[in-house]
């Protein structure tokens, strides 16, 4: 085996954690600032509940964020999420409510989802259109549908006793259980993306979609894989809010997609593709559901929500920039590779 080969053999087999101590450790650091700095002003902030209860709150997005990187390393971009979260909520409450067994609608909203994105990625690929044209129309087809099954009101009169409610919209040692799960989304997906064929080609493609083509990959399969995997995650995040709230309400989920966008984006995924990172995305979102939990504790009026949110992207964003960026000159630095070696048989 070539040196080469066994370099690239060596680094693959490298813990996947490694990039989150080395790629997130800006926004980890923004992220425990901003709880330190609150929980200072207000010690209740600190509070067991409290941090559970803002975990919690966080996991729905998070969970489409982590499935958002995928596209938006391709160069690509799903908003449709909040619409296909609205649809998937209203379509497994009206399978329940029709006598389905909740679980067998737990199967009928993923697989639906999974669908719509791939049928996102169809679109896009074969009619040539922007993924931000096809998308921003789904969503709306997708709301709309959902209204409609739901006659335009919340669904509810769910058996609330049923298992499925206690064990997705419960708790686990203490902690809810979609937080568990949006914890072992987050590794899998770490995973998916790091160490596995899907993921480089994702990456691949981002960096130089000509370059890719040229090569021979598969360009169109992979966009309709990326979006059926992020629609994929919108439909896991609907199983996690049906059974939590044990209700379907068509209006849930606006905004959902831009907030997943903006989670990305601090998690250190461009717009500019070729790179991302899931946990990335998942911790950005945190430190999103964080700044909107603190602004209940510091009791700061509604209408500086949006203002707030907003400067703390662009605070996170720009912290991280710059850390990247000393990351080389001595502050934190990369292991240097060792110098490459002629190819031996």
């Amino acid at each position: 085996m070539s040196t080469r080969l066994a370099d690239r053999s060596a680094s693959a087999a490298a813990p996947w954690y490694r990039h989150l101590v080395r790629d997130e450790l800006g926004v980890v650091l923004v992220l425990v600032t901003l709880v330190v700095v609150v929980g200072v002003a207000h010690s209740d902030f600190l509070r067991v509940s409290n941090l559970l209860s803002t975990a919690q709150s966080s996991v729905y997005v998070g969970l489409m964020a982590c499935g958002m990187v995928f596209p938006l390393a391709m160069r690509e971009v799903d908003l449709s999420l909040g619409g296909q979260y609205a649809l998937g909520i209203v379509l497994g409450a009206v399978l329940i409510r029709d006598g389905w067994s909740p679980w067998l609608a737990l199967l009928a909203i993923l697989v639906v989802a999974t669908g719509l994105g791939c049928v996102n990625g169809l679109v896009t690929t074969y009619l040539k259109l922007p993924s931000f044209i096809v998308t921003l129309a789904s969503a709306m087809l997708f709301r709309g549908v959902a209204l409609a099954l739901a006659d335009g009101k919340q669904i509810s009169g769910m058996p609330l006793d049923h298992a499925f409610f206690d064990v997705f919209g419960g708790s686990l040692a203490g902690v809810p259980t979609s937080v568990w799960v949006l914890l072992v989304a987050t590794v899998a997906l770490t995973v998916v993306f790091t160490r596995t064929r899907f993921g480089a080609r994702v990456r691949a493609i981002g960096s130089n979609p000509d370059a890719a083509e040229f090569s021979g990959l598969p360009i169109a399969r992979t966009r309709v894989a990326a979006l059926g995997l992020s629609g994929f995650m919108a439909g896991v995040a609907a199983v996690l809010g049906l059974a939590f709230f044990g209700a379907g309400d068509p209006t849930v989920g606006n905004g959902y997609e831009l907030t997943a966008i903006a989670a990305c984006i601090i998690g250190g995924t461009p717009l500019a593709g070729g790179r991302g990172s899931v946990p990335g995305a998942m911790i950005g979102n945190l430190i999103l559901t964080t700044v909107a939990a603190s602004l209940v504790f510091l009791q700061v009026p509604i209408n500086w929500t949006t203002f707030a949110t907003g400067a703390v992207i662009l605070v996170a964003v720009a912290f991280d920039s710059v850390l990247r960026r000393t990351r080389g000159h001595g502050l934190f630095p990369r292991r240097a590779r060792p110098p490459k070696q002629e190819e031996t048989s």
